[in-house]
């Protein structure tokens, strides 16, 4: 239960960085992001995490902030949607649910593969990890419905 909750919160929170990234250049994002690291850079200019995150913002162009705004209100928008479901004792919102996260997982691998993330990787382990919970959820659910039903 409590994943699933932070699994909705994690959707919205999805949804609300998409609608940021609409409005948002990449420029703005990269000016920010060497901002907000600049001070760990001047004490140490080798800062793994920190050198990271401005390399990859020097990358962004605007087809990327659109696209990773897409991703974000999509996967935010199906996860919110299903886990209200979920949490209404939908049965028919459980294989969707797990449909949709291993379709996002899958794709998300594909990310790892091409253009490693290590927020990619925490995304991903997380949904693997929602995906393990939603069907243990759903066999407990499956098997309490045919006992009621005998």
């Amino acid at each position: 239960m409590v994943s699933l909750v932070l699994k909705g919160l994690d959707g919205l929170l999805e949804i609300g960085g998409g609608i940021f990234l609409i409005f948002l250049t990449a420029n703005t994002l990269h000016h920010w992001i060497q901002s907000f690291v600049s001070w760990e850079l001047s004490r140490n200019e080798h800062g793994l995490i920190s050198t990271y995150l401005v390399n990859s913002a020097g990358k962004l162009d605007h087809g990327s902030t659109i696209l990773g705004a897409l991703y974000l209100l999509s996967h935010g928008l199906v996860k919110v949607v299903l886990v209200v479901a979920v949490l209404k004792n939908k049965l028919w919102a459980y294989p969707w649910m797990i449909g949709f996260l291993v379709i996002f997982i899958f794709y998300q691998l594909y990310l790892l593969i091409t253009h490693f993330s290590f927020g990619i990787l925490a995304l991903t382990i997380f949904d693997i990890f929602i995906v393990y919970l939603t069907v243990i959820e759903y066999h407990r659910h499956q098997a309490a419905a045919s006992d009621a039903a005998v």
